[in-house]
């Protein structure tokens, strides 16, 4: 197994247990994630907190793991033919790490799609829409005397969350019986969306009752309880 000192963000974030996965991440929407997959499948790994409001993934070693600058990102010393994998974007870790575990992504084929198309929806959607409301509505952009990007972000968010609600109408999950990386996606942007960003009467999430008996019993679940505060805000 090549050594990963190899990956110069170790030298910023040093390995103690090289054995392991490394996560490198901050419990935000995005990087809970990879937390919450990695509790639900049991991986053993080793987490570095990478505090984005000190600008720590702006950082040479950071860059050097991911050029974009965002968290999560992963270092698995046993990837693919044994060989060390570095990877980042949130979408595409939950996928490598259900493929590496055979859990949370349907074998068969259609369903594997189909359950693919709603972690893309995720990323290209309720990530972006989500995260602009809680920018106009709670940090810097709530000062603008102009109410019309808010209002353009909450309409958006509002006909995602019906989108979500309607595929939730006859399912538990949004693939089903079976609990997948798609929930695993959402699950941390919805719950940001009421929560942290204070905009559930904003956005009329009463109103969408599939998505909030979805969630609640996603937060129910231990894994997702214990990713969520992963790394936790006071490090141990």
């Amino acid at each position: 197994m090549t050594q990963l000192s190899a990956f110069p963000i170790t030298r910023r974030w040093p390995a103690q247990h090289p054995d392991r996965l490394q996560l490198y991440s901050m419990p935000t929407p995005n990087g809970v994630k990879a937390s919450i997959m990695l509790e639900e499948t049991g991986l053993p790994y080793e987490v570095h907190r990478v505090d984005i409001m000190k600008g720590e993934s702006k950082t040479p070693e950071f860059l050097s793991l991911n050029p974009n600058g965002k968290i999560p990102a992963i270092i698995d010393p046993d990837g693919p033919d044994g060989k060390p994998l570095g990877l980042f974007e949130s979408g595409a870790i939950l996928m490598y790490l259900a493929e590496k575990t055979g859990k949370f992504l349907p074998t068969d084929r259609g369903q594997r799609w189909e359950t693919v198309q709603w972690v893309f929806f995720q990323m290209a959607a309720i990530g972006p829409m989500f995260g602009q409301v809680g920018y106009f509505h709670k940090f810097d952009g709530r000062t603008l005397e102009d109410k019309r990007p808010l209002e353009r972000y909450v309409t958006e968010s509002k006909r995602l969350l019906g989108v979500l609600d309607e595929r939730l109408e006859d399912r538990q999950w949004i693939m089903g019986d079976d609990y997948t990386i798609a929930d695993i996606s959402t699950l941390g942007w919805v719950r940001n969306l009421i929560g942290f960003y204070e905009a559930g009467e904003l956005v009329e999430f009463s109103t969408y009752g599939n998505v909030g008996r979805w969630l609640e019993q996603g937060l129910a679940r231990p894994a997702v309880q214990r990713g969520l505060d992963i790394p936790p805000a006071t490090p141990v």
